[in-house]
């Protein structure tokens, strides 16, 4: 436990550290020279999607207006079911090679947008009970859902891993050289769906895959889904990523920040959807940010 707060706390430090160095060097361009000393008190300004990834950490750190309010105390309760469950049935059965994975994301000031590990442990489990072989993956950041992949499915087996950011690809290929799994990644440079379009012009790349996992670009996630039932298994499983959109799906429009209203209107649409579709059979579940579990019948 003593370890697990001490990376929290040296999360949360570097993040500010990062904040503050940025905002330091902003005032230096405007010609306002600005000097940070230890036990200067700094306030940073956080979207609603770091902020809830940070809350967590320390409620001493990371604070809001609501604090004190029961919205705040009903969401610290949720926030630390969480961090108990992963505390007990998720980071003790975790790879190492997962846990430097994810030190790397947390040194990002982007972190948030890693798989979380309890949402990693579900995807381990979908794989393992459908003996997958061939996946593929739609958005990889770090490569930590890429590396736990790989480091279940059989050693012939291949995964495509599709992500325009290469710089955040090549974060993690260390840890996956280490691993001795890299062979069985395939990865695409590229936007997403140029790729799937190319690979469907082949008729050997139709219901060849076993499971498909997918957490970029929200808005196209409608798109991706009509073309990964080509590519998917008849009882293969697809698997959406953010699919509860940071809790704003049972907000009112006017509450919610206005940098993730896009999405919440886009999620809204899609959950409908997919609850609509007759070729496959769904369960929603709130692990991480909210996944769509999506069996494939025909």
């Amino acid at each position: 436990m003593a370890k697990r707060w001490e990376e929290q706390l040296d999360t949360a430090k570097s993040y500010l550290d990062k904040a503050a160095k940025k905002m330091k060097k902003f005032a230096d361009r405007k010609r306002r020279p600005t000097y940070y000393g230890v036990g200067d008190m700094v306030m940073v300004k956080f979207n609603p999607r770091q902020f809830k990834a940070l809350r967590g950490m320390h409620q001493n750190l990371i604070c809001n207006d609501l604090k004190g309010s029961k919205t705040d105390l009903a969401q610290q309760e949720r926030e630390q079911v969480v961090q108990d469950r992963r505390d007990t049935s998720v980071y003790p059965r975790e790879p190492e090679s997962l846990k430097e994975i994810r030190s790397i994301t947390a040194n990002l000031l982007e972190f948030y947008m890693g798989a979380t590990p309890d949402s990693g442990q579900l995807i381990a489990m979908l794989l393992n009970l459908i003996n997958a072989k061939r996946t593929i993956e739609i958005g990889i950041f770090t490569r930590y859902s890429v590396l736990l992949t790989a480091l279940i499915i059989p050693d012939d087996g291949k995964i495509i891993a599709i992500d325009p950011d290469r710089q955040s690809y090549e974060l993690g290929l260390l840890v996956i050289q280490k691993a001795g799994v890299e062979h069985k990644i395939d990865f695409k440079d590229s936007p997403a769906l140029p790729v799937l379009d190319k690979l469907l012009e082949y008729n050997e790349n139709r219901d060849s895959l076993d499971f498909a996992f997918v957490y970029a670009n929200k808005t196209n996630y409608g798109n991706y889904h009509e073309r990964l039932m080509q590519f998917v298994k008849v009882g293969g499983v697809i698997v959406y990523d953010n699919t509860l959109w940071y809790e704003t799906l049972v907000m009112p429009e006017e509450n919610v920040d206005k940098l993730m209203r896009a999405e919440r209107k886009y999620f809204l649409e899609l959950n409908k959807f997919l609850a609509a579709d007759t070729r496959i059979e769904i369960s929603q579940v709130s692990v991480g940010d909210g996944m769509t579990i999506c069996k494939r019948l025909f």
